[in-house]
């Protein structure tokens, strides 16, 4: 027994100093840039990466999130009018395209990155909500992927980065509560009336109409562009007797006339 103990104890700094050499010779590369990490960066992309992604700028709504235009302080948030009136608040950590937040993204949604979720939760739970919501808030609702896209990627990107949030922010995910009944084609490349046109009537909600009565939930997406998905998405929450509902996203795109 003591020399297997003895044996064990021995055993552990070399396999210390195994990695460190290991690091040494073959340091670990950052996902977004390729160029090897510091010894002390363990999260996948480095802290350079980081610093180049654009945060949206400030001031912000404060329903909405998105940045107030200063040079006419008297104007009405141009993206709230987006969002029906069941939707209490929206929050993105970073500003698309653009710097390095939207090759993060590209890298979780088709590079194959899914461990990407982690570093890119930590930024979303950092998000501040009105106190309301952050009082409220029941679940995440990870926005559903089509089959054949999950089957491609291996994942919902969606659903991995409401994980981590889930874990920080002591929240349940509920992956039964939406469904999407048909693919849709890809909103990259659409207007605005075609993205809502897209996505009309592609979510339903799964749950008994009474269990979702009087719940207050959370969206999660990665990049939220004219809201399109995220309000059919709540749609059918809120169809589903959710009384009302908030999304997160990491990235977010400019809308019509921004300057950032």
């Amino acid at each position: 027994m003591a020399r297997a103990a003895l044996s064990s104890a021995s055993v552990a700094p070399l396999r210390r100093a195994g990695a460190a050499l290991l690091d040494l010779l073959l340091p670990a590369a950052c996902a977004v840039c390729g160029l090897p990490r510091a010894a002390h960066e363990r999260e996948l992309v480095c802290g350079a990466c980081w610093l180049r992604a654009q945060e949206l700028p400030r001031p912000r709504c404060d329903r909405c999130g998105h940045p107030v235009d200063t040079r006419r302080p008297t104007a009405r948030c141009a993206w709230c009018p987006l969002l029906p009136p069941f939707v209490r608040a929206a929050r993105s950590a970073f500003a698309l395209p653009g710097g390095s937040a939207e090759v993060i993204v590209h890298a979780l949604k088709y590079h194959g990155w899914s461990a990407l979720a982690e570093p890119m939760s930590r930024h979303m739970a950092a998000l501040r909500f009105p106190p309301d919501v952050e009082r409220e808030r029941a679940a995440l609702v990870p926005v559903p992927l089509a089959s054949a896209r999950r089957r491609e990627r291996g994942y919902n990107q969606s659903e991995v980065l409401a994980d981590g949030l889930g874990r920080r922010w002591n929240l349940p995910v509920r992956t039964d509560l939406l469904a999407r009944t048909r693919a849709t084609q890809t909103q990259t490349r659409l207007t605005p009336g075609e993205r809502q046109r897209n996505v009309a009537n592609a979510f339903r909600s799964l749950a008994d109409r009474g269990s979702l009565r009087g719940l207050h939930l959370v969206l999660v997406d990665d990049v939220v562009t004219t809201a399109a998905t995220l309000n059919a998405c709540a749609a059918a929450l809120h169809d589903g007797g959710a009384r009302i509902v908030s999304f997160v996203t990491f990235g977010r795109a400019p809308a019509l006339g921004d300057r950032w």
